[in-house]
């Protein structure tokens, strides 16, 4: 890093260059060569504004830079809400569970220690008090713990992988 000091000469060569109107990166260039110095144009400059010396007159006559354009404003998602009418409305009251039934499957009824790696997991029974759990039994669906029908009852739709494979549709036959 070149000391800040700058000697009278330096100085006096500065103020002479920019008397004649030449720009700051060839006046630094100028008292390099002549005094084999490694001023940079910046250098130049804060000695320039240290001194109190104004910068060179620039014409006035320069070309216009176009406008710049205006960068396009991406919109921002705002969380949506859902109107209050769809709001669910707390329930207080006891209600039934429905006990819903797959059309597409009949349920082999195994107990768990009747049940093999890949059978479906899917529980039926065990409602009522002793009422004895058993399993649809059924061969898995590849990773998960239900057959094919179960998943998608326990899961919804899934995702959008899923959805454009195959929908299963399931019919309500009875509501115990």
């Amino acid at each position: 890093m070149q000391s800040t000091s700058w000697t009278e000469e330096h100085s006096k060569a500065l103020r002479e260059f920019l008397e004649s109107g030449i720009s700051y990166a060839r006046i630094a260039d100028a008292i390099n060569a002549k005094f084999q110095t490694a001023y940079s144009r910046n250098a130049v400059i804060s000695r320039a504004k240290r001194m109190g010396l104004a910068a060179p007159d620039r014409p006035n006559d320069r070309p216009k830079l176009p406008p710049r354009a205006k960068a396009p404003r991406l919109h921002v998602l705002r969380e949506r809400h859902p109107p209050e009418s769809m709001l669910m409305m707390p329930s207080f009251g006891r209600e039934e569970t429905v006990k819903l039934r797959c059309v597409e499957i009949d349920p082999r009824y195994l107990s768990l220690t009747d049940l093999e790696p890949c059978d479906c997991r899917y529980p039926y029974g065990g409602d009522e008090e002793g009422e004895a759990i058993t399993f649809c039994g059924h061969p898995q669906r590849r990773g998960t713990s239900y057959c094919a029908v179960h998943f998608q009852l326990t899961r919804g739709p899934g995702i959008a992988s899923e959805r454009s494979a195959g929908i299963v549709s399931l019919r309500l036959v009875e509501a115990a």
